[in-house]
């Protein structure tokens, strides 16, 4: 037990959980990078597979590899140390203690969603029952951007520039062969991730010409007369859908057609095209349209190579550094989060919040950036986003002007 006004000292445990992202590894190496300057951490440990690794005491020593590796894996997708979707029960959460012990940590770094940040809060709640001195910090990671606390998460933003950049030519494609394409996205319960395909309509008439999100309730013959009426305006009709459209009772319409939950009890809704499918079957039935087709984004969004945010690697990295900083400093455990500072510049600081503020429960797009008509977004979401997202490719089109002989 570290006296009054002395930092504590032991051994760094860090693991990853959830969904993989393009800069969770920034994450990861910020933290690893921050705790080398420490004198108080003595040894850095990774559990592979996160809590399934501690557990299985299958811990890697992180200390040991070269800055330059560190480097490339930061600048690499997906999860380094793998990853894992489990709720520790009591039981687990002792036998984690009692291998938490046996390798001397004292500070533990979780990195993920608000399902990891649920998992850290258990973890750091029985660490106080059980009177063992542990500093657990959860640090930010989803492409659903739905972390509370936070105006914005890590992993979000470049799994945005990967949707916007791929509704960019998927437009392209949809005004050489024109018809209807629906483009299923990511998104449970928020979504941040589907509005994000605003910023693909780069001049006018340019598609998404439809965004439906969960946080409106999707009406099916409402979304056949919405297809039918932009098609008629512009000759195609290209949509942007969220994977978790609810009906007006709040069931998503995809769940009818997957059974399958994860340890936290959420549905999975990104391993099938068959929402996709539903809806390419309603227009062709409801709007009497011929050439409709339908493509589920899915896990691509996630861990897609060389489409990173510069600003979405800056705040990871600097993320898992402000969670040792904060650790060390004998803050008590909690959740880094990422705020945005007032004015028109793009600016963010981070703060530690409370571990229950941001565990579990998930925060929807405001109504602010959802259209009236509940179709589209608004300017403020454009404005909200494009920073974050940063600079996407320019288009070029034909003036067409008319021949002559």
């Amino acid at each position: 037990m570290a006296k009054k006004n002395e930092k504590m000292t032991g051994n760094m445990l860090i693991a990853q959980s959830g969904g993989p992202t393009v800069v969770i590894n920034q994450s990861l190496v910020g933290a690893v990078l921050e705790a080398k300057k420490h004198k108080e951490i003595k040894k850095i440990y990774g559990a592979l597979h996160g809590i399934k690794g501690i557990l299985e005491e299958d811990l890697i020593d992180l200390g040991r590899e070269r800055a330059a590796n560190l480097e490339a894996v930061a600048n690499t997708p997906s999860s380094a140390l793998g990853s894992v979707r489990k709720k520790p029960t009591p039981e687990d959460c002792r036998a984690i203690f009692e291998k938490l012990q046996k390798y001397g940590v004292r500070y533990f770094f979780y990195i993920g969603g608000n399902d990891s940040a649920e998992t850290t809060h258990i973890i750091n709640e029985e660490a106080k029952k059980m009177g063992y001195e542990l500093r657990c910090f959860h640090i930010p990671k989803t492409v659903d951007n739905d972390l509370r606390e936070n105006d914005h998460t890590p992993g979000w933003g470049s799994a945005a520039k990967f949707v916007a950049q791929a509704f960019m030519g998927d437009d392209l494609d949809n005004a050489a062969l024109p018809g209807v394409k629906v483009n299923v996205v990511m998104g449970r319960h928020a979504g941040f991730l589907t509005a994000a395909s605003a910023l693909a309509r780069t001049y006018p008439g340019a598609g998404p010409h439809l965004i439906y999100l969960p946080e409106r309730p999707f009406d099916v013959q409402r979304f056949a007369d919405d297809v039918a009426k932009a098609y008629k305006k512009y000759g195609r009709c290209l949509v942007a859908v969220s994977e978790g459209i609810v009906d007006a009772k709040g069931t998503p319409i995809a769940a009818a057609y997957t059974k399958e939950v994860d340890s936290h009890g959420n549905v999975q809704l990104s391993g099938t095209g068959a929402l996709g499918d539903l809806l390419a079957g309603m227009i062709r039935e409801k709007a009497n349209i011929g050439r409709v087709r339908a493509d589920t984004f899915g896990y691509l969004q996630r861990s897609f190579p060389g489409l990173v945010s510069e600003a979405d690697a800056r705040e990871a990295l600097a993320a898992g550094r402000e969670a040792v900083k904060l650790a060390v400093a004998q803050q008590p455990s909690g959740s880094v989060a990422i705020r945005r500072k007032p004015g028109k510049a793009y600016r963010v600081f981070f703060e530690r919040v409370d571990l229950s503020r941001v565990a579990k429960e998930t925060r929807h797009m405001p109504a602010a950036f959802i259209a009236r008509n509940g179709h589209d977004v608004t300017q403020a979401f454009i404005d909200y986003a494009a920073p974050i997202v940063g600079k996407l490719p320019k288009i070029g089109r034909l003036q067409r002007v008319a021949a002559k002989k």
